[in-house]
């Protein structure tokens, strides 16, 4: 059995009413100190996107501070990240800006996705951004990746595979017309590959649970803010709800069972 925590869209570096970007640290910070805390160990933690608000080097600096943890941290990123910055600070990579290679061809410039092995799974963490843009792709490069990865390897374990824009409709009207678009291609990889366990993501800022291509689907809620349905009324985005995240259970018969957590305010 493997346990993980799952939180997303930290956001470090967003102001609200001109604060300074310290009540998204102040946000974040809890949720890390309450998993830091947990009496039991978890196998990871997840932060599926948006660590940044910007994608500014100085940001980032404070995300590496903000995720140290006794537990491992996974990351993949966002629409709100920057590739360069995060390859540089976050991955120790040097950027396309600093490298002998051409433009364009750079680190910098290309997906950023990893596979990280945990002792009963592997977590396959896709970068699904466009640079410049708010809508969300995992492209050709990624999916072969992915395909690679998966087929390769421990293929008798069970992979969960975690990326930011969840690759279907939400019912959420604004996150709804920035998801991940080109998802057929996902579906037909992860057609070829019972292994898969579940997708894990990001992006919405709402605690969510469907399926895509036969799989569970589970959402992390956003750690900044929550964005809320249509018959909530209001804005479509509270400031004033709990940060929250999720615990996902993978059991021994490859079942995952997610369970939802707001802290206190």
């Amino acid at each position: 059995m493997l346990t993980i925590a799952h939180l997303s869209d930290i956001h470090l570096g967003q102001v609200h009413r001109r604060d300074g970007g310290k009540r998204a640290r102040r946000r974040a910070e809890q949720v890390m100190a309450y998993l830091n805390a947990l009496p039991g160990p978890l196998d990871a933690v997840l932060v599926t996107g948006d660590l940044a608000d910007q994608g500014l080097p100085e940001e980032y600096e404070q995300v590496a501070k903000v995720l140290t943890s006794r537990h491992p941290v996974f990351i993949c990123p966002g629409n709100h990240d920057s590739r360069a910055p995060y390859r540089e600070v976050l991955l120790g990579e040097a950027s396309a800006e600093t490298s002998a290679e051409a433009p364009g061809e750079g680190p910098g410039e290309g997906p950023i996705n990893r596979m990280h092995r945990l002792p009963g799974a592997d977590v396959l963490m896709l970068d699904s951004s466009i640079p410049g843009q708010h809508d969300g792709l995992l492209d050709e490069q990624t999916l072969d990746w992915l395909d690679e990865q998966l087929t390769t390897g421990r293929t008798e374990l069970p992979a969960l595979v975690a990326f930011h824009h969840p690759p279907v409709e939400l019912h959420l009207p604004y996150v709804d017309e920035i998801r991940q678009f080109g998802e057929e291609g996902l579906a037909r990889v992860l057609g070829r590959h019972p292994r898969v366990a579940a997708l894990l993501c990001g992006h919405s800022h709402t605690s969510a649970a469907t399926t895509f291509a036969g799989l569970p689907l589970l959402v992390a809620p956003g750690v900044v803010s929550t964005v809320t349905l249509p018959c909530e009324g209001g804005r479509g985005i509270a400031f004033d709800h709990p940060p929250m995240l999720a615990f996902h259970v993978l059991g021994d018969d490859r079942r995952v069972t997610t369970h939802y957590r707001a802290l206190p305010l």
